[in-house]
């Protein structure tokens, strides 16, 4: 939740600080090819962003498993800030061997000539989403696989629900049905639905509409057309009836808090929101269901890190037989039991459905998910963008697009 500021460039001059002295003169990384080692007893250096202890646990676990049966060895580390770290690492010279990868920084690390694609080395790529598939390709090019997947739902407090006099009867199917629950579960220090000032959250609104950012190709900007302004003309409109708020509102961080103190009786999270509703709010009583559909259909929107390998790694083979242990069905049902996420292989989403029944929610919508952005320098973009939605309650939806699409038409310009 789980997510360089421009271009590669930007990241060597901005986030790496003082060692600039990796970057090629063309605004990229070096990319002088490393001497590959071969055979056993090769040392690798992994570095995740981890979720909790859960999480660390379980991939020192795998990659000690996979070191065991190939006689090299693993070091796992833990960044505190991945995205400034693999800067400086990149920037340097000296990066891990295999790392997660943000979407929105995923474009920046390939045009930068920082990731080794390795995608052509998979046999059987093609039982990974093919959202994330097309997320983490560049140049046409499957570059790293999906580690997992996440999707976006309406998760609902049934204590409330039902002191709201609703059954499953009114569960949501429809925009329409949302705000009407909303309206109906606002009373007594409880807002219908509150969700994170986001297009991670609001952006499934937007493709419901028929509308999302750019065009599939991610060529043209489409941020500024009729089905997105119904879609934030729709939010602000439960806004200014008391019945949706920010989770800054309700003086929570994010949904999954608001929910769980009760200040929420809706929010929009992902499957992110088990763990940490186990964890936190063990006897909480909700249910997570499809998102409501919009004027087109439904819609949610896709997550995922990805598994990066150096392109300066002198382990790439072990690199890329390491993602394949981290990657393979079995090993995902075990990161999905350990600290659940959801597998990125259909085939192994199939058995975490049979599995987990409750999340079935999140994944029916793979399904019908949207793609996240991935276009050199567009994190940029998006952050602006959040910055602008946190003023949808009184703003203008259409100048909030408006700027959206200039941004974006502007670091389509740059990307090439």
């Amino acid at each position: 939740m789980a997510t360089t500021r421009t271009l590669a460039a930007a990241i060597c001059a901005v986030v790496a600080l003082g060692a600039v002295t990796g970057c090629s003169s063309s605004g990229g990384f070096s990319d002088s090819p490393a001497t590959q080692a071969s055979g056993e007893g090769q040392s690798l250096n992994v570095l995740i962003a981890t979720s909790g202890d859960a999480e660390t646990a379980a991939v020192k676990a795998a990659t000690a498993d996979w070191a065991k049966q190939t006689g090299n060895t693993v070091t796992v580390q833990i960044a505190s800030d991945i995205n400034q770290q693999l800067g400086q690492a990149f920037a340097g010279g000296n990066p891990p061997d295999l790392f997660y990868v943000n979407s929105d920084q995923f474009a920046n690390y390939a045009k930068g000539g920082s990731l080794y694609a390795y995608g052509d080395q998979i046999p059987d790529a093609s039982d990974f989403s093919e959202q994330l598939r097309k997320a983490f390709s560049y140049d046409g090019k499957l570059t790293c696989l999906p580690k997992d997947s996440s999707t976006l739902a309406l998760a609902i407090n049934t204590t409330l629900w039902q002191q709201a006099g609703l059954t499953e009867a009114d569960y949501p199917t429809s925009w329409q049905q949302l705000s009407d629950d909303a309206a109906k579960l606002t009373k007594d220090g409880t807002t219908g639905l509150v969700v994170a000032p986001d297009y991670q959250r609001l952006g499934a609104l937007m493709k419901q509409a028929g509308g999302w950012i750019t065009n599939p190709e991610q060529t043209t900007m489409t941020a500024d057309s009729p089905a997105n302004k119904q879609a934030l003309e729709y939010v602000q409109s439960m806004m200014k009836a008391g019945s949706a708020k920010y989770v800054a509102e309700v003086d929570a961080g994010w949904g999954g808090e608001a929910l769980g103190k009760g200040k929420a009786a809706m929010t929009i999270e992902g499957n992110w929101l088990k763990g940490a509703m186990a964890a936190d709010y063990p006897d909480l009583s909700y249910k997570v269901l499809p998102l409501p559909a919009g004027p087109a259909g439904q819609g949610t929107l896709a997550f995922s890190n990805c598994w990066g390998i150096a392109a300066k790694s002198q382990h790439q083979a072990a690199g890329v037989d390491l993602v394949k242990h981290l990657t393979s069905a079995n090993q995902q049902m075990n990161f999905a039991d350990a600290f659940g996420v959801m597998p990125s292989r259909t085939s192994a989403l199939a058995t975490y459905a049979e599995k987990y029944p409750q999340s079935k929610a999140w994944v029916d919508g793979v399904a019908h998910s949207q793609a996240p952005v991935t276009i050199p320098g567009f994190n940029q973009v998006l952050t602006q963008f959040n910055t602008d939605l946190q003023s949808l309650k009184t703003g203008d939806p259409a100048t909030i697009l408006a700027s959206l699409q200039r941004n974006g038409e502007q670091a389509l310009k740059n990307a090439k």
